[in-house]
């Protein structure tokens, strides 16, 4: 038997050339596949990048606003203490509130005068009154003492000199209760230290023993009714804006006298110089407001600081995520570019097989 030699190998070639363009198809097949794949991961690592960067803004963002907050500070002592300067003139100590510097070297003050007043109607006890008799004749007492209109006839008293004396001074309390209370009708009533045998009165204002409430048993108020008497009391005298006064300073620049003008009768101006004493005080109040208000905003303060690092925590680990899942893409970006330059190797070799196969 006879054998085409040549036929047969043309089918060995065609066989050959028909595996090798099976090979190119897969190989490309493959090649685009990893391209697509490598577009991708390009694609999301531009992502992930563009993510980290509104993150970094916005952490850049966080910082300048911690840059920008204020830090409280807490008060001192020395903005709420003032040098306080005063001078007596007899009984009263007079305080000055105010040092104005004129034209010339002198100045205008002002200055409070205080002085102790003995002879003042002030505050007392107060007392559960009794009430006896019918509406409007009511008749009031403590204990076993009847109240009666103050400046009226004293009963105990019988002298009439002494009744007079009695009714003068009771006038003269009158008045002094009116001064400070207002017009109202007052009664009295009389207390005798038994050890000295002086009398002290009290006074109670109608109109607050008629509002008051009584038990319907005992006539007795069910609260107790302000009172009040004769007593010492402070006494406050404001002197504003006295031009034209004399100062003298001592090495320090701080002032050590004062002398005050005062114009007579035949017109001439005649000064009274006082020595000055000088007192540290400390507006205790205010500076304890201050501090309360210092604490309460370093409260603030804390807070911000503490939510603006929470949110920049967060944000640190968002972009710890981002760079993580980013080196993976490096990774897998740098397996996929070995992986398509085999393919392209392989590509390349098929390719020149089947130029051979069919040339």
């Amino acid at each position: 038997m006879i054998v085409d030699n040549m036929s047969t190998d043309r089918s060995t070639k065609s066989k050959k050339g028909m595996t090798t363009v099976m090979g190119m198809a897969a190989s490309q097949a493959r090649f685009l596949g990893l391209t697509a794949r490598k577009n991708n991961v390009e694609f999301e690592g531009q992502q992930i990048n563009q993510q980290r960067t509104v993150l970094s803004n916005q952490s850049a963002n966080y910082y300048n606003d911690l840059l920008g907050m204020s830090v409280p500070t807490p008060p001192s002592v020395d903005n709420y203490t003032k040098t306080v300067y005063s001078f007596d003139d007899g009984a009263l100590t007079n305080t000055v509130t105010s040092l104005i510097a004129e034209p010339g070297g002198l100045y205008t003050i002002s200055y409070l005068s205080k002085w102790q007043d003995d002879y003042s109607a002030v505050s007392a006890s107060t007392s559960i009154v009794t009430r006896t008799g019918t509406e409007p004749d009511y008749t009031y007492s403590i204990g076993a003492t009847d109240l009666r209109e103050l400046g009226s006839i004293d009963p105990s008293i019988t002298d009439p000199k002494e009744q007079a004396d009695r009714q003068r001074e009771e006038q003269a309390w009158a008045n002094l209760l009116e001064q400070k209370y207002g017009k109202k009708d007052w009664v009295v009533r009389y207390v005798k230290d038994t050890t000295t045998g002086a009398e002290t009165p009290y006074f109670y204002a109608k109109d607050d023993l008629e509002k008051a409430t009584y038990d319907e048993k005992t006539n007795t108020s069910l609260s107790n009714i302000n009172c009040y008497t004769i007593g010492s009391e402070q006494k406050v005298e404001e002197h504003i804006a006295i031009e034209h006064c004399k100062v003298e300073k001592d090495s320090s620049g701080r002032f050590i006298s004062i002398s005050i003008p005062e114009v007579g009768e035949d017109g001439e101006t005649t000064y009274t110089t006082y020595a000055l004493t000088t007192q540290t005080t400390t507006d205790q109040d205010a500076y304890k407001d201050a501090m309360n208000e210092y604490e309460y905003q370093k409260q603030l303060y804390d807070q911000s600081i503490e939510d603006i690092n929470s949110k920049i925590e967060i944000i640190q680990a968002e972009d710890k995520n981002l760079e993580l899942r980013l080196k993976q893409l490096d990774t897998e970006q740098d397996a996929i570019s070995n992986e398509v330059d085999a393919v392209s190797k392989v590509i390349e070799k098929n390719t020149e097989s089947s130029f051979k196969t069919f040339g």
